[in-house]
């Protein structure tokens, strides 16, 4: 049961009320200039017991840079390649800023006003990764019974601005492997769509030679100095085919090689590291790029000119999607959808030749 107990200060009498949480844990509350503020403290919390909406004061106090850590560590089914930026994001953008601040004392236009702010000297990327990364501590606090609502959910985040993709001729992609030091590397990407990770763990095992097959099972990428390797994006092994013209070049990639043997590796026979695009000087695909005089591009970039290529083959978009390796049909069609613009016209034609036949039937005489 609640009570109040009176007690002597310098500078007069005050009181502390005593009452139970939901766990029937026993805690107080002191300092209350008068019986009657007590008592009311006292109602208020029974009411917050009664709706679920009772916040221990001491959970409260926690701080985002006492909770950041533990959150940090409950990450874990990230892949390397993903959780560097979002631990990036909290050493460099939150902690330094909300570290010290208890959650209950966070408020919605101090998270607007840290956002905007952000926004003015980052990236629309580094704002929205950074958001997400208090946002989600803060959720965590609300389930904990910490705070009652998230005050970062709400805000105004700046908007990405979609990336113009960069698509190659069938010319300049093969100016472009001429050009570089791993030919054959470069037309994989060019026409199988497989990312960069990818083609760096492929084994000699993976290759189907007879049925002209990638079998699409590892990830190599490249985390700071390390080499991470884990399963293809979304944890989803995949089975790609390669034109009749790439089966000799990859014979000749796997010659003398063992099974278990990288089709494509470096001078020390291990993965080979991310092809850097600003150094004309020291990257091979940079320098390849310049040489062939084709568009800037990245080796990711050649993604788009592999589906561009499928697209104008007569590929439907489940045949894109499961080439690509994406998760959905929807995002295919929501990275890609300017390639499906006949699709479109081929919609509207149909229609139109509809709607005459039904015209044309009408106007018959009847038979």
């Amino acid at each position: 049961m609640a009570t109040i107990e009176p007690y002597s200060t310098k500078t007069g009498r005050r009181y502390r009320a005593i009452y139970r949480t939901p766990e029937r844990k026993q805690t107080s509350k002191r300092g209350f200039r008068t019986k009657r503020d007590a008592q009311l403290f006292l109602a208020s919390v029974e009411v917050s017991k009664a709706r679920g909406e009772f916040i221990d004061p001491g959970a409260a106090r926690a701080t985002v840079g006492g909770l950041g850590p533990d959150w940090l560590k409950r990450q874990s089914h990230l892949k390397p390649s993903a959780y560097r930026p979002v631990d990036s994001a909290w050493r460099v953008h939150v902690h330094p800023k909300w570290g010290g601040v208890q959650v209950s004392e966070i408020r919605r236009t101090a998270v607007q006003t840290w956002v905007s702010e952000l926004g003015a000297t980052r990236g629309a990327t580094t704002v929205i990764r950074a958001y997400g990364v208090l946002a989600s501590i803060l959720d965590e606090a609300v389930a904990d019974r910490r705070i009652l609502t998230n005050p970062a959910r709400g805000v105004n985040l700046p908007r990405k601005v979609k990336k113009q993709h960069v698509y190659l001729s069938h010319e300049q992609i093969h100016r472009l492997a001429e050009e570089s030091k791993y030919p054959t590397l470069v037309l994989v990407l060019a026409y199988c769509g497989i990312r960069w990770g990818e083609a760096a763990a492929l084994r000699v095992k993976d290759l189907d030679m007879l049925k002209r097959r990638l079998r699409v099972e590892e990830n190599a990428v490249q985390v700071g100095s390390r080499i991470e390797v884990g399963t293809p994006k979304n944890h989803k092994r995949r089975t790609v085919p390669f034109p009749r013209f790439l089966a000799e070049p990859l014979a000749r990639q796997c010659e003398g090689k063992e099974r278990d043997a990288l089709v494509f590796s470096g001078a020390d026979g291990g993965y080979l590291r991310s092809a850097r695009v600003h150094d004309d000087n020291q990257s091979w695909f940079a320098g390849a790029v310049k040489r062939a005089d084709v568009p800037r591009v990245t080796p990711h970039d050649l993604r788009h000119s592999a589906a561009s290529f499928a697209v104008s083959a007569g590929a439907n978009v489940k045949a894109v999607q499961r080439m690509l390796g994406h998760s959905s049909a929807a995002m295919t069609l929501d990275v890609y959808a300017e390639l499906f613009e006949d699709d479109l016209d081929a919609v509207a034609d149909a229609l139109d030749r509809a709607v005459s036949y039904s015209v044309v039937a009408k106007m018959l005489p009847p038979a």
